[in-house]
C-alpha cells in the first residue's frame, strides 16, 4: 500500500528520458489520459512505495516525441542514483526509455536551471508514402518545398522577440517573449529537417511556426508577408499547424549537467534516403 505522506527527501535524481509520443496525450499528467509524466511517476512510486512529483524540463504536446527530455524527482533510500535508469526501465512500457540517471544538487532544477531547449521537425517530401517514416515525419507531398526560402524565413527570428503569432490559446504563460538561439533548415534527400533552439517555447509554437514555414517553402506565402505576420503579431493569420508526429524534443541544455554528451546531445537519428539508386 502506498504511503499517504512522502518521507523527507534525501537526494535529487535527474533523468534523461526518451519517448515515442504517438500513444501519449503529451508529457503533463492529465486526468483520464495517458501521459509520460504519469507513467514514470507510477514506476517511481512502485519502487519507493510513495508518490513523487516528476519535474520536467518542458511539456510536449500530444503525439510529440522526445529524444532527450530531462526531469528530476526527490528520493529517499539506498538506491544509488545511477541505478534508477535500469530499475525504472524494468517497470516502464516500451514507448518510454530512461537513457541515464544521476544525482544532482538540491538547487538544480530540470526546468528552471535549463538554458535552452532544442526541437527538430522532420518533413518527408517524397510523393509516395513510407510506413517506416510516417510515425516520425510530416508527409508533405502537395508541392515542392524550397529549403533556402525556409532558411531565409528563419533568420530574422534569431534573437529575442514577442512571438504571439505562434502562441496557441490555452497557455497559462503571461507573455510571448522568446529568445531564439538557433534556427536552421537543411535537406537530406527526401527529408527536410528544421531545428529551433530557444531559452523556452510557447504553447504550440513549433508546430504553428513550421506550418507557416511550409507555406513559405512552397511559395504560397512571401518572405515579406511571413515577417509582417509575426512582427505584427497577427495570430489570426496563422491558420496552418504542422502535425505532431514530425516534432521531437531533441535536447535540453544546462550549465552544469551530470551526463556525458553521448547520453543526451544527438540521440535522434536523421532520416536519409539515397539520391542515386542502382540501375537494373
Amino acid at each position: 500500500m502506498l504511503q499517504s505522506h512522502q518521507p523527507t527527501p534525501s537526494h535529487r535524481v535527474a533523468l534523461v528520458i526518451q519517448y515515442l509520443g504517438t500513444h501519449f496525450h503529451g508529457w503533463q499528467r492529465q486526468k483520464h489520459q495517458r501521459t509520460v509524466q504519469e507513467e514514470i511517476e507510477t514506476a517511481i512510486a512502485a519502487v519507493l512505495g510513495y508518490h513523487v512529483t516528476l519535474h520536467g524540463a518542458g511539456r510536449t504536446d500530444s503525439g510529440v516525441h522526445a529524444a532527450a527530455q530531462v526531469a528530476h524527482f526527490e528520493a529517499t533510500g539506498f538506491i544509488p542514483p545511477h541505478k534508477w535508469a535500469s530499475i525504472l526501465n524494468s517497470y516502464l512500457p516500451e514507448d518510454i526509455l530512461i537513457r541515464a540517471s544521476a544525482t544532482v544538487d538540491d538547487r538544480w532544477h530540470a526546468r528552471f536551471t535549463a538554458t535552452y531547449r532544442r526541437y527538430r521537425y522532420t518533413i518527408y517530401t517524397e510523393k509516395r508514402p513510407n510506413l517506416f517514416v510516417s510515425p516520425f515525419s510530416w508527409h508533405y507531398y502537395y508541392a515542392p518545398l524550397d529549403e533556402c526560402l525556409i532558411q531565409a524565413a528563419l533568420e530574422p527570428l534569431m534573437g529575442k522577440h514577442h512571438l504571439a503569432a505562434f502562441h496557441r490559446a490555452g497557455s497559462k504563460r503571461s507573455h510571448s517573449w522568446v529568445e531564439v538561439q538557433a534556427a536552421e533548415c537543411h535537406r537530406s534527400g527526401a527529408f527536410l529537417h528544421i531545428e529551433i533552439q530557444a531559452n523556452a517555447f510557447l504553447y504550440g509554437m513549433v508546430r504553428l511556426l513550421v506550418g507557416m514555414l511550409a507555406q513559405v517553402g512552397c511559395g504560397k506565402l512571401t518572405l515579406a508577408s511571413f515577417n509582417e505576420l509575426w512582427k505584427q503579431e497577427r495570430r489570426e493569420k496563422v491558420k496552418h499547424a504542422a502535425p505532431p508526429q514530425g516534432l521531437c524534443l531533441l535536447r535540453v541544455g544546462y550549465p552544469d549537467f551530470p551526463f556525458p554528451p553521448e547520453i543526451w546531445y544527438e540521440t535522434l537519428p536523421h532520416f536519409v534516403f539515397p539520391t542515386n539508386f542502382p540501375s537494373h
